[in-house]
């Protein structure tokens, strides 16, 4: 029991180290959540501090202390946190700052850190630069603020890094029955992926909600992914951090388009956890969760009485990664019996109001609409805050559908307010899921409906790299090329004297290229279609140097790719594939993937790019040979792992695909010299 975080989360003892405000403010949430259990002020002088009688010390509470609340500077949290583990105390929230967060600022907030964690001893401690808990299944909270949680037999988790986030979502009045609100602050040993970790084995937590800022540790987010999805409760983010962190001074193409935001995207994607943009998104897609869990299909049904909040349906579900699918013969006939012939039967439906009041076929229509290919259908109604007694009939026709079906159901108010919370609740506890906002419904369907299974292998680990050098492409492409990636026949000059008995084994038309210059296509250090070695000696003067290297060139490709791989120290080794050659950064169509990846993973990341179709054949063209191409990318992450500690960067740009095989026209390495 000592190392357990639950326990902690559920004390029936709590002690408040610090001034009389905080433990008034304590208490306070603590009453408004139920709490009944012992709440004990510490200070030295023994005063009375919110109408409680103070202990002068730790050392003078006579029963347990499952939790504390530690509201003095950082000096002073230290040497408490080590009395309170000395005492087996169940472990404490650290509210003071000015540890690792403020290292900026002050120079030994990274040791006093260091210092916190070992004084801990193992004891959990959540932050420092934490506001608490709130435990709403067990009536439980170490909060020092206002909250507006109340006491529900089960619900979703969420964990957030900013205690400000975490008051608000803690207000929403949109029925999401939070069952633990969780400020993480610092983690400076209880880290976001381990206390999500060990709700899961709450089996009232109906689904976990991450507020991420960073991930630490990926190997354990991957064992977080791998429980969530043996005990089936899903997980989902909303990770900050989406600003463009391209540099155009970065030395490869790769690097520039692959920031940090690739990286948390492709982290989250292969752990199996869905993204979602903002905090009304994030609320209402925990709230979908916990009432009907995952979807089974990315596919859904919309049902109005306008034909305005049809196509509004439509336009608002444009883009994402869901569809309407065609309502079956059966859907029609059942349709066409429930609301005769005046009403044109299609997906996303507008049934008009001919059968407004008649329970039974509004219940029916609603009914029809659901089929075991649609993964959920929403009935989109706005009920007026004025009176709202005639709504009642759609009320009970959309309950009534979805349990009549047994297919998951939603009610959608496109405006948040046109949806009371008592009323919400109804819906809840009925099992349909009431969104508050179409945008933000149609975010929460795809979300659920893409949850992954997580890989069993976790990412490659990154750390960091130092002193790291470019070869040259020479030297690049013949590292590669060991491993099986297909490069043109080349030879390296250091002098343009014979060159016809220097060019005697390549096969003309050949490219020159300079040596010892980043982006050369943009530098001028390109010649192509070079003929003879004339060509070959007029173009090395005109682009100068000292050495250059001379290829044969690429002949009937069909598609250019840029495959690349960029050390992510936040994420781990992240694997980047788009359109390739000098207009990489203008379109802008890569897909990014945390190695090591599997050959399928790969194929699926090439069928999203919008590249693709020229690697099937486009408008007549022969297709690209898509063997070839998996392999060359397979054989470039075998080279980056067999040289793991060393890579800071790896890119291919363009590797030229054709009917019969990939060669790597260019290449880059960036890697430490042992």
């Amino acid at each position: 029991m000592r190392h357990s975080l639950l326990r902690l989360m559920n004390p029936r003892s709590i002690a408040v180290i610090g001034g009389g405000a905080w433990c008034a403010s304590i208490l306070k949430a603590a009453e408004m959540i139920g709490f009944e259990g012992e709440i004990f002020p510490v200070h030295p002088e023994g005063k009375m501090i919110a109408g409680r009688q103070a202990v002068t010390s730790l050392g003078a509470w006579e029963g347990p202390i499952d939790a504390a609340f530690i509201g003095v500077n950082r000096h002073a949290t230290i040497d408490i946190v080590k009395q309170l583990a000395a005492m087996d105390a169940g472990g404490a929230v650290c509210f003071a700052s000015g540890f690792l967060e403020a290292s900026a600022e002050l120079p030994d907030g990274g040791e006093l850190q260091d210092a916190l964690v070992a004084a801990a001893q193992g004891m959990p401690i959540l932050g420092p630069n934490c506001y608490g808990f709130i435990n709403a299944l067990d009536q439980a909270a170490i909060w020092p603020d206002q909250h507006g949680c109340k006491p529900v037999e089960r619900g979703v988790a969420i964990l957030t890094q900013s205690s400000n986030i975490a008051i608000n979502m803690t207000m929403q009045k949109r029925a999401l029955p939070v069952a633990y609100m969780i400020a993480c602050g610092n983690m400076a040993q209880t880290s976001q992926a381990r206390i999500a970790a060990e709700l899961l084995d709450d089996p009232r937590v109906s689904a976990i909600g991450l507020h991420i800022e960073g991930f630490g540790d990926t190997a354990e987010w991957h064992a977080l992914a791998r429980k969530a999805q043996d005990k089936n409760i899903p997980l989902i983010a909303l990770k900050v951090g989406k600003s463009d962190h391209a540099q155009a001074a970065t030395v490869s193409h790769t690097a520039s388009l692959a920031g940090s935001h690739a990286g948390a995207e492709a982290l989250l994607a292969r752990l199996g956890i869905a993204r979602v943009p903002d905090v009304p998104s994030f609320v209402e897609t925990l709230k979908l969760l916990h009432v009907a869990g995952q979807l089974d299909a990315p596919t859904l049904a919309t049902i109005s009485c306008s034909g305005g909040e049809a196509s509004l349906a439509a336009d608002t579900a444009h883009g994402r990664a869901l569809s309407f699918p065609p309502l079956s013969d059966a859907q029609k006939a059942q349709l066409f019996e429930a609301l005769g012939p005046k009403v044109s039967l299609a997906n996303p439906l507008d049934y008009h109001t001919y059968i407004w009041r008649d329970t039974e076929r509004m219940t029916e229509t609603f009914a029809a609409m659901a089929s075991p290919q649609t993964g959920i259908t929403l009935a989109i109604v706005d009920y007026p805050h004025t009176d709202a007694t005639d709504w009642e009939c759609a009320t009970q026709a959309i309950i009534g559908a979805a349990k009549r079906t047994g297919r998951p159901f939603g009610v959608v108010a496109t405006l948040p307010e046109l949806l009371p919370e008592g009323l919400a609740e109804r819906f809840v506890a009925a099992g349909v899921v009431p969104f508050m906002g179409l945008t933000e419904a149609l975010v929460a369907v795809e979300a659920a409906a893409k949850l992954a299974q997580a890989p069993n292998t976790p990412p490659l680990p990154a750390g960091e790299v130092l002193g790291a050098q470019t070869l040259s492409e020479h030297a690049a492409k013949t590292a590669l090329a060991a491993h099986g990636l297909p490069v043109p026949a080349s030879l390296r000059l250091t002098s343009l004297k014979e060159l016809d008995q220097q060019l005697e084994g390549l096969v003309f038309p050949l490219v020159l290229k300079a040596e010892g210059m980043a982006h050369k296509s943009d530098a001028g250090g390109v010649a192509l279609g070079l003929t003879s070695a004339e060509a070959v000696k007029q173009a090395a003067g005109a682009m100068g140097g000292e050495s250059w290297l001379v290829e044969e060139m690429a002949k009937n490709g069909v598609a250019e790719l840029l495959v690349g791989v960029t050390r992510d120290a936040a994420h781990g080794l992240l694997l980047t594939v788009g359109a390739g050659g000098v207009l990489t950064e203008v379109l802008q169509d890569t897909a990014s993937l945390l190695m090591p990846i599997t050959e399928a993973e790969l194929d699926n990341a090439l069928n999203s790019l919008k590249c693709a179709p020229l690697l099937a054949g486009y408008r007549g063209k022969p297709a690209a040979d898509r063997k070839s191409i998996l392999r060359a990318i397979l054989a470039l992450q075998d080279y980056v792992i067999a040289h793991l500690s060393e890579i800071e960067e790896v890119e291919v740009n363009p590797l030229i695909c054709t009917p019969h095989g990939v060669v790597a026209v260019d290449a880059l390495i960036r890697k430490s010299m042992p």
